[in-house]
C-alpha cells in the first residue's frame, strides 16, 4: 500500500488543487500547490500512476474525486480515464451511495487488510488525511511518497494528525524539482530509537535541579 501526498512545509495536505476543493474548517488557501508545480512533479505523478493500481480513499476525498475526475477534459483526461478504470476502495461507515463506477465500500481496516492481502495491484492512497494515523497504527502502509512544497499554510488538515503513532522512516529515494518541491519516498523502519549526546557526561548540579523541578511539576 502506497501513501502519496502533497504537503506544505508545516504538513498541511488540505485542498492542494483548487480554492473550492475543501473549505471545511474555514480553510481559505485552497489551490496552494499550483504556483510550485512543474514538469518534474508531473513526471513523478505519471510514474506513480503509470502501471496498474487501485485507489484507497476516505469518504470526503472520494466525493471530491468523483465530482471531478470522471468529467475532466484536456491534458488530464488520460489520468481521469485511469482513475475511472481503477477500483476505488472507500473506507466509510456511512450509507451514502458510491455512484462512481468500480467503487467499493469498506467498513473498516479489517476489510481493508483483506483487500491488501488479495491479488490486486498496488493500493494508492490519495488525500484522506484521517486515514493515515489509523493505517500507520495497523502497519498497513508499505511506502510513503511525499511531495513537500515550499509554502507554510498555518492551518488545515495535516498528514500526521491526532493518533499518529511514533515510528522511524527510511528514505529510499529523493529528488528536488526546479521550483523547490522535495519529492521523497520513505519506507517504515521500525521504532523510534532515542539517543543522548551527553550520555558520557554526568549531569551538572543545574541539570539535576532542572530535572527535580520537572519531577515536581514546577518547571
Amino acid at each position: 500500500m502506497i501513501g502519496a501526498a502533497f504537503v506544505s512545509l508545516d504538513g498541511v495536505m488540505q485542498a492542494p488543487g483548487a480554492p473550492e476543493e475543501d473549505r471545511s474548517g474555514g480553510f481559505a488557501l485552497g489551490g496552494w500547490l499550483f504556483p510550485y508545480f512543474d514538469e518534474a512533479g508531473g513526471r513523478r505523478i505519471d510514474a506513480l500512476f503509470g502501471g496498474p493500481f487501485d485507489l484507497l480513499l476516505g469518504r470526503r476525498t472520494y466525493d471530491i474525486f468523483a465530482a471531478y475526475w470522471p468529467f475532466v477534459e484536456g491534458e488530464d483526461a488520460g489520468l481521469g480515464a485511469r482513475f475511472d478504470h481503477a477500483a476505488k476502495y472507500v473506507v466509510t461507515r456511512g450509507a451514502q451511495p458510491l455512484s462512481w463506477q468500480n467503487s467499493h465500500r469498506l467498513a473498516g481496516l479489517d476489510a481493508l487488510a483483506e483487500v491488501k492481502r488479495g491479488e490486486g495491484p498496488d493500493l494508492i492512497i490519495q488525500g484522506s488525511s484521517t486515514l493515515y494515523p489509523q493505517l500507520l497504527v495497523a502497519g498497513l502502509i508499505d511506502r510513503l511518497i511525499l511531495m513537500t512544497f515550499p509554502v507554510v499554510l498555518g492551518s488545515g488538515k495535516r498528514l500526521f494528525g491526532e493518533g499518529t503513532p511514533p515510528g522511524s522512516m527510511r528514505m529510499v529515494e529523493h529528488e528536488v524539482t526546479p521550483r523547490g518541491v522535495v519529492i521523497a519516498t520513505y519506507e517504515p523502519d521500525g521504532v523510534v530509537e532515542p539517543g543522548d549526546f551527553g550520555a558520557d557526561m554526568a549531569p551538572s548540579p543545574a541539570e539535576r535541579e532542572r530535572r527535580a523541578r520537572i519531577a515536581a511539576g514546577t518547571w
